[in-house]
């Protein structure tokens, strides 16, 4: 499998991407994940890769979703809204869970031809993330803010610097690279995790193959990708012996031709278990019943 390489010639072929019940547009669940994604960082990654090109324009999108453990145990949901600006797509993703916890998560970034992140803010608080934490990044200065409580909630922990950042980095947005590759594509992007001490990373996005979901009575395919951090041989055991060896993280993105979200596998928070986030439907109550 070769990794895809990206250029300007893609973009001549961008398409409005409309709405589908939701699905997608939804792919900003991106942001959903994967500040989601927390993957741990263990080295600077490389500079000068090319940003992913826009082949389906992301527009308004208002969605809902809900958060299970990996054995389908419901955990919470959530809601994604996202507008679109001149020269500007703001999306806004809440998870809130049955225990009180809460991931909020906001991502500004333009598609002018290719996809470029401008602007990314994180809170998560509450019992399932053990560490608090607060992110704020300006994509293009490099500056960001880290305001981490590790292990105790009165406990302050202030990073605030610079970094210098490839024009592919992409807090918050690696579903909507996923549905803007080419169809068996693979890529390699940037990712900054945030431990939380922020590091930059390079990430493969790697199809693995097709596969089957029911949406009512029909079937519909759908690619499933592999998100892998590049870790080196040192790097990986040192992972495995301080326990933070990144697990598996897996997103499946709508394989008809115009690409939809459908759900994704990770953790939302560095160190975290993987959990299931996936799409719902609003359900109308019957008459005369409070919801």
């Amino acid at each position: 499998m070769h990794l895809h390489r990206r250029d300007s010639a893609d973009a001549a072929r961008a398409t409005t991407s409309p709405l589908i019940a939701g699905v997608a547009g939804l792919a900003r669940a991106g942001a959903l994940l994967i500040a989601a994604l927390a993957v741990p960082a263990w080295a600077p990654g490389r500079a000068g890769a090319d940003p992913v090109a826009v082949r389906f324009i992301e527009g308004i999108t208002r969605g809902f979703l809900v958060v299970s453990a990996v054995d389908g145990k419901p955990l919470g949901q959530g809601d994604i809204r996202q507008t679109a600006h001149p020269g500007h797509v703001e999306s806004r993703m809440i998870l809130r869970f049955r225990d009180g916890s809460l991931h909020d998560e906001t991502v500004t970034y333009t598609q002018d031809k290719v996809f470029k992140l401008e602007r990314f803010r994180l809170v998560q608080k509450g019992p399932s993330f053990p560490e608090p934490v607060e992110i704020s990044l300006e994509a293009g200065s490099g500056e960001y803010l880290v305001k981490a409580h590790p292990g105790a909630a009165d406990r302050e922990k202030i990073y605030r610097g610079t970094l210098k950042l490839p024009p592919d980095t992409y807090n918050g947005l690696l579903l909507i690279v996923l549905k803007n590759l080419p169809t068996g594509a693979a890529a390699r992007v940037h990712y900054i995790a945030f431990t939380p001490k922020p590091y930059l990373i390079d990430l493969d996005l790697l199809p693995q193959g097709e596969e089957k979901v029911r949406v009512g009575d029909e079937s519909r395919p759908v690619t499933r990708y592999e998100l892998k951090p590049r870790l080196g041989v040192l790097l990986r055991v040192a992972g495995a012996i301080l326990g933070r060896t990144p697990g598996r993280q897996q997103c499946w993105i709508l394989a008809d031709p115009v690409p939809g979200f459908v759900g994704c596998q990770a953790p939302l928070a560095n160190g975290g278990p993987p959990w299931r986030i996936g799409l719902t439907s609003p359900a109308a109550t019957p008459n005369g019943t409070k919801p």
